[in-house]
């Protein structure tokens, strides 16, 4: 019986292929998944208002993600989200649900930008709960909210820029490998890991951080507007904080889990009641508060330079300044 169906199957199948073959049409069939347009899921509450949950979960980085199915990055994502809550007039806050210990120094920085543009633009209220993590890049992007709540046992902090360079010379003459680099000027090479960093390639690349450091501080300083700037720059080591301590510090306006960020997002909005709405994508399971769209995270090691997979490939890589706290 099994054997008779094939045989029909494989049939139908030839009869078919020979018909596509013969109408001379191309036709574009993919065997992988595809992906779909945001579609919004309510995941508690009622009402005719609502409340948009925004996933900064992971590394912020503008690197797509390798796989079988093709993701939007973090911050066209991001954007992409922005843009259908514009449009949408009864999305009237916006809660920032923040997982991250960072990223890249221009991811985090745009994402930042694009949600102030977002406020300007509609004068609705922004919230952000960090719920675990929101470190370096994840705090940056969390200071373009109106209030910032840390979950009780959230880490948050490390206000600073960090770039690892990593010297393959040793390994490369235990191998029996010699790297020469053809250049225009004396430091078009600094920087790369077939050789030590010269001081004056040191202190180039220490001027530069310094000056994205002092972006990080402008942007905590307009987030924390009743803190000064020299006690900005106190705090601003690089160390993480507790919840705790961060709300002591004034880092924080409250210390509370994610279901009071959106009564806080709620009260800000001046409504009473509103469902609660994750934006995903087709076949995304999202049935809570606490469901994560389903999104791709960039390799923490490639945020390094240091991705194995593409030095493996031979593909160039490389250092990039980081807001990242990666212990």
């Amino acid at each position: 019986m099994r054997a008779k169906f094939s045989v029909r199957l494989l049939a139908a199948l030839t009869g078919w292929l020979a018909c596509v073959m013969m109408s001379g049409c191309i036709y574009n069939i993919s065997l992988l998944p595809q992906t779909g347009p945001l579609e919004e899921k309510v995941v508690e509450g009622s009402g005719e208002n609502k409340v948009l949950l925004l996933d900064i979960t992971g590394m912020i980085s503008e690197e797509k993600v390798d796989g079988l199915v093709e993701k939007p990055d973090m911050v066209s994502r991001i954007k992409e989200e922005l843009k259908k809550a514009e449009s949408d007039k009864s999305v009237k806050a916006v809660v920032l649900r923040i997982n991250s210990p960072g990223g890249t120094v221009t991811a985090s920085d745009i994402i930042y930008h694009e949600i102030q543009r977002f406020k300007e633009r509609t004068g609705r209220k922004v919230v952000a709960s960090i719920v675990d993590i929101g470190a370096s890049g994840g705090y940056y992007i969390a200071m373009s909210a109106d209030q910032v709540v840390a979950h009780p046992t959230a880490v948050t902090g490390s206000i600073g820029v960090i770039m690892l360079h990593v010297n393959l010379q040793g390994l490369m003459e235990k191998v029996g490998v010699e790297a020469d680099s053809i250049k225009s000027g004396a430091h078009k090479d600094m920087g790369i890991p077939t050789k030590p960093l010269a001081p004056e390639d040191r202190e180039i690349l220490q001027a530069m951080i310094n000056d994205m450091y002092s972006r990080f501080l402008e942007v905590v300083g307009q987030g924390r507007k009743g803190l000064a700037a020299d006690r900005i720059k106190t705090l601003a080591d690089g160390r993480i904080y507790t919840a705790t301590q961060a709300k002591e510090a004034g880092l924080v306006d409250q210390i509370g889990y994610l279901d009071q960020a959106i009564d806080l997002a709620k009260s800000e909005a001046g409504i009473q009641q509103a469902k609660v709405i994750l934006y995903s994508r087709p076949n995304e399971h999202t049935n809570n508060i606490y469901s994560q769209a389903m999104q791709g995270e960039a390799n923490p090691l490639s945020a390094w330079g240091v991705d194995p997979k593409r030095l493996l490939q031979g593909q160039g890589n490389s250092a990039k300044f980081l807001y990242l706290w990666m212990p």
